[in-house]
């Protein structure tokens, strides 16, 4: 179900001779979609599930169907001698018509001026069609003042969305070079932290030192910006798998969404922490939340289904992980869980199967014998897998060895070891142990009197202050007086006889900011801007086409005269408020 103030912006398309400036197309595309999410009461599609469509030859229905959005964005940009030319077009997906399109001619070097610009017009035309929106008078500000520096941020950028090694460390080294040419890029610090974190978490480089180069990126970040939003959500990752910091992943993870309200990466990860803790009614919200704007995302999708195992719905969990896994048969986490739902359903058998169909390089350290030992104490046995998985939890580093071990006990009622290994974790900062803690898994634990008392200790209650807004009451006497002035102005000046006329043209000659009468179209006069403006060229057309005077002009003439720019948009309007054809109200007429 979408509603009409919804958009995906689709990537736009490089037009250029040579095609070699696929980086500013996305780069275009991108700063668009955060600039529009910018504006509450739009929903804009994110980053991810956008670019899902790029090269996709899906038609325009079933790309909005699947985004769940009234409106589709589509742009080309057209790069030439240091010049830029961008086309871009605004579609009603249910009317399938196209209701605005508009080409610019700029210089390359005036690039963030011009996506403000398309940014800006985007966000008008959505208002003066679909209902109010408060617009600020910027939507897109410069990263850097060296357009050199913002290529490099872009290549960067384009190399490390293709999640390899060889391309991750090409964007590194784009990464760097940005910063070399503006040391306050700060995007460039934190594209270089993801980078090395995903080349850590994958395997594709010593973990420690991975690591170690990620936090030096987000600490020379830190310190250019420390409320930025992509900044608060790496060290609330940080701060829960490096340091098994529950209280301060939060803390981090609302300051994230505090400055970017529609991150969705963030809402992902502030979903996973209230749901681990037991607070499910907060993880729905984050987890729904960041699913409504970005649903093709396979985290997206793994944070849902991961949320439905946690709160018991299997069947549910199941149907979302078989969706992964019909698109990528080796994604191991949702292979992971889907062994986690076989075990607690008690489908012993067919859980040891599906590991057995693992390659066992597949598996992280000790999880294949971890997943073996849970499966023998689910027989009520303990077997060679346990003693092997006790000697690999003496390391220290085992953090997978320390979960399985403490799932394991739990399920073999050794509840005194199980806790034993819990007060390791405080040691180790251990945050698959944290993981562990709370898995449905451990269920016959929960029932121990210990259990409530270390759960406050491993999730502690975070505090968070509510903003409270209070509403502004409009004043009626104020309204009231505007209102009368716009219909004063319009009935004797007739602006709507100008086929160009916009809300911000009228407000400027209303002597009203934009917004204010935006609002008081929608909520005093009741009409959004096109529906106001249109029923005026409907009075004045109806005047017309009763003059015999007139009678030598077309019924199209005469609805251009009365401000109409266009046949189709004059025929929709006047069917959906007269009730009838333009001809038939002729002839009704005669």
């Amino acid at each position: 179900m979408s509603t009409q103030k919804s958009i995906a912006v689709l990537p736009f398309r490089d037009l250029s001779v040579d095609s070699s400036n696929e980086f500013i197309c996305d780069g275009i595309t991108e700063e668009i979609i955060n600039a529009l999410a910018k504006i509450d009461g739009m929903k804009v599609i994110s980053r991810t599930s956008s670019f899902f469509f790029k090269n996709h030859k899906a038609s325009l229905e079933e790309i909005a169907s699947k985004l769940g959005v009234a409106i589709l964005l589509e742009g080309s940009a057209q790069i030439h001698d240091g010049k830029i030319r961008v086309r871009a077009k605004l579609i009603d997906v249910e009317e399938d018509t196209h209701f605005w399109s508009e080409t610019w001619d700029r210089k390359l070097e005036n690039l963030f001026e011009t996506q403000d610009e398309i940014s800006l017009l985007i966000a008008d035309k959505i208002r003066e069609q679909h209902g109010h929106l408060n617009i600020s008078n910027q939507l897109v500000s410069s990263p850097t003042k060296s357009f050199s520096s913002y290529e490099h941020l872009l290549k960067g950028r384009l190399h490390f969305y293709k999640w390899n090694p060889e391309d991750t460390n090409i964007a590194i080294d784009h990464f760097e070079k940005g910063i070399e040419l503006d040391n306050g890029l700060i995007e460039g610090y934190l594209g270089i932290a993801d980078s090395y974190s995903f080349l850590a978490v994958a395997g594709f480089a010593p973990r420690e030192e991975a690591w170690q180069k990620s936090i030096v990126a987000i600490e020379s970040a830190k310190k250019l910006d420390p409320d930025h939003a992509g900044l608060n959500y790496m060290l609330g990752m940080q701060a829960f798998f490096t340091e098994a910091d529950f209280a301060s992943a939060l803390q981090y993870g609302m300051r994230s969404l505090a400055a970017k309200p529609t991150y969705s990466e963030a809402h992902q990860f502030v979903s996973f922490l209230h749901t681990i803790r037991g607070d499910f009614k907060k993880g729905r919200e984050h987890i729904l939340f960041a699913k409504s704007i970005d649903p093709l995302n396979p985290e997206t999708i793994f944070y849902e289904a991961n949320y439905y195992y946690r709160t018991g719905k299997y069947e549910k969990a199941k149907e979302i992980l078989r969706e992964l896994l019909d698109a990528n048969d080796k994604n191991l986490p949702a292979i992971i869980v889907c062994i986690y739902i076989l075990i607690k359903e008690g489908q012993l058998r067919e859980a040891r199967q599906t590991i057995d169909d693992v390659p066992q390089q597949a598996f992280t350290p000790d999880e294949r014998l971890g997943l073996l030992a849970l499966i023998d104490a689910m027989k009520g046995k303990s077997t060679t897998h346990l003693q092997k998985l006790e000697l690999h939890a003496q390391e220290a580093e085992a953090h997978h060895a320390h979960a399985y071990l403490f799932l394991t006990y739990a399920n073999l009622s050794r509840y005194d070891e199980a806790f034993a290994l819990l007060d390791n974790l405080f040691e180790s900062a251990s945050s698959i142990l944290l993981l562990a803690f709370s898995d449905p898994l451990g269920a016959p634990i929960h029932s121990d009197s210990r259990y409530q008392q270390y759960h406050d200790k491993v999730y502690p209650r975070v505090v968070q202050k509510p903003k409270v807004r209070k509403p502004r009451q409009p004043d009626s006497a104020l309204t009231n007086e505007q209102v009368e002035k716009i219909q004063a102005f319009v009935e004797s000046e007739r602006p709507y006889l100008n086929p160009s006329l916009t809300l911000r043209s009228l407000a400027e000659q209303v002597d009203i900011h934009p917004n204010q009468l935006s609002w008081l179209l929608n909520e005093s006069i009741g009409s959004n801007f096109n529906e106001f403006i249109n029923i005026k060229r409907i009075e004045h057309f109806k005047q017309l086409v009763l003059d015999p005077d007139n009678s030598h002009i077309s019924l199209i003439g005469l609805a251009y005269e009365s401000g109409f720019n266009s046949k189709t948009v004059f025929n929709t309007a006047f069917k959906k408020t007269v009730g009838m054809t333009p001809k038939e109200f002729q002839k009704s007429q005669a």
